[in-house]
């Protein structure tokens, strides 16, 4: 067995057992690996007590804190099914999810026992264990007496995450436990160190939650090479700075929303960046301006990345790369861009993004039929995004299927005018969708959060629509602009549409 393939934690716990492998950043509290493989190994046992064996289910549902890596480590060393759960969600959502997944048992926080209670009721045969408990583990079974750890056969668990639920409820994304001994580095493991340099050296910040399959899988390769995860509570712009200089930093992920909300920061000169030589980002499209302007400020080091949760493919792209093909998210060639015939679209010409060949095979938790409208015949296979290939065969993302807009019969992705009303000065946030009309079917409207210090006006609104005018074709543009408080947005960056397309579509005499 080659020294990459030795059991990550316990390896890295017998070489450096006191240094950080957690970090917080708010009130610095640390966990060591020698504390994070010691407690994982030590819940694991506890769970194989409480019959929960290898290629079941536990969940998670806790905030970003020091106990969250030691219930996905525990899972994972002992061959289960772990998903993290939204902690922002609803008792009723939290209920599904758990029943759907069939998890033997949340791990959870304090904080979080109150929406437990009804997921408690609602799921019978599922158990709650809670941290901050005076056991090896720091957790224990909230009713009955604690389990007594017992051996367990030490296997590679793998994440069974659901999507957002942008459109109707939420879906597990389930890949096959193999059986791999605990240790066995993944396909996703060695692309990150490949293009990331991810090594023991690594010190990553993750601003974002921990339920999004983007930051869990970095903080876990993290371990893996035996780096330090330097983790965020909630993102907060100057603490993310600070952060980064404190630390010294060199891995960092992000999403565009964070980026824009750095460079308004009127001091963000005043920050030590110096360490980055790795910053990451994915999850949403970012404006060019946007990621020019991070460029300009940080130097050549933004790298981007187009996935999904589902894993079916992967293109990539680094800072020098994006400056010669301005707005790609990169190219493989797997990547196909299909038409509504099936058949493959010509360079230039936009159609649904298909992968001819995966990383690993995934389904659908209890969801044959969407399984299978992910596949063609030929195997490909899609998660519904919008794009097209130029030339040199780098990708460019047009927007999802399902936020296209049709107005009177003309096709009209949202994405671009949101890349330009983004930038605006006086734009915090902005999502742009389709409204009824009654002869059109629908018409382009952009939904506005703006920063601080900005007013309402229909003067500001027609503004907005003149900027948009000046870098787009009018159909692209809004044709009306409606100032909200804030957008419904995780906190991943992922603009929930299908909440704010209801608030004008539910009882509209127009339908699409």
């Amino acid at each position: 067995m080659t020294e990459d393939a030795l059991p990550h934690l316990v390896s890295h716990a017998g070489r450096w057992p006191e240094r950080a492998a957690v970090v917080m950043t708010d009130d610095g509290s640390t966990l060591s690996y020698r504390e994070l493989d010691a407690r994982s190994h030590a819940l694991a046992g506890q769970l194989a007590a409480a019959g929960i064996e290898a290629g079941q289910h536990v969940a998670i549902l806790m905030e970003n804190r020091l106990e969250f890596m030691i219930a996905v480590w525990a899972a994972s060393r002992s061959g289960l099914y772990y998903t993290p759960v939204n902690w922002h969600l609803t008792a009723d959502e939290v209920a599904y999810i758990v029943s759907d997944c069939g998890a033997r048992a949340v791990l959870s926080s304090d904080a979080r026992r109150d929406v437990l209670k009804p997921v408690v009721a609602a799921c019978p045969d599922m158990s709650l264990w809670v941290c901050d408990r005076e056991e090896p583990s720091g957790f224990a079974p909230e009713q009955g007496l604690p389990h007594k750890p017992i051996a367990y056969d030490a296997l590679e668990g793998s994440s069974m995450i659901y999507s957002s639920g942008t459109s109707g409820r939420p879906k597990g994304i389930k890949r096959a436990v193999t059986g791999a001994p605990f240790g066995a580095l993944g396909a996703g493991d060695a692309m990150l160190r490949r293009l990331y340099a991810w090594d023991e050296d690594a010190v990553f910040l993750c601003p974002s939650p921990l339920y999004h399959a983007g930051p869990l899988n970095f903080a876990m390769v993290t371990h893996r090479s035996g780096g330090t995860l330097v983790l965020m509570r909630d993102f907060e712009a100057p603490e993310a700075l600070e952060a980064i200089g404190r630390h010294r930093v060199n891995k960092a992920w992000l999403v565009p929303t964070m980026m824009i909300r750095m460079l308004k920061l009127p001091d963000r000169e005043r920050f030590d960046t110096s360490s980055l030589t790795h910053a990451i980002h994915t999850a949403a499209p970012c404006p060019q301006d946007t990621k020019r302007a991070m460029i300009e400020w940080w130097g050549p080091i933004l790298y981007e990345f187009y996935a999904a949760t589902e894993g079916n493919g992967l293109t990539a792209i680094t800072p020098q790369e994006w400056l010669a093909h301005p707005g790609s998210v990169g190219r493989s060639p797997d990547v196909r861009i299909v038409g509504e015939d099936g058949q493959l679209m010509p360079t230039g010409e936009v159609g649904v993004i298909y992968f001819a060949s995966a990383w690993t095979q995934f389904e659908y938790h209890n969801d044959p039929a969407k399984t299978a409208e992910a596949r063609d015949s030929q195997g490909w296979t899609t998660i519904g995004d919008i794009g097209y290939l130029d030339a040199d065969g780098y990708l460019y993302l047009t927007d999802r299927k399902t936020h296209m807009i049709i107005a009177g019969g003309v096709n009209i992705y949202p994405q671009e005018a949101e890349n330009v009303l983004a930038v605006h000065p006086a734009v915090e946030d902005v999502a742009v969708i389709g409204v009824p009309h009654p002869e059109y079917g629908e018409e382009v409207k952009a939904v506005v959060q703006l920063g601080a210090g900005e007013t309402a006006s229909d003067t500001l609104a027609a503004e907005l629509i003149a900027h948009c005018q000046s870098q787009l074709a009018r159909y692209k543009c809004p044709r009306s602009v409606d100032f909200v408080e804030q957008l419904p947005r995780m906190p991943n960056g992922k603009l929930l549409k299908r909440d704010l397309r209801a608030r004008y579509w539910t009882n509209a005499k127009v339908r699409i």
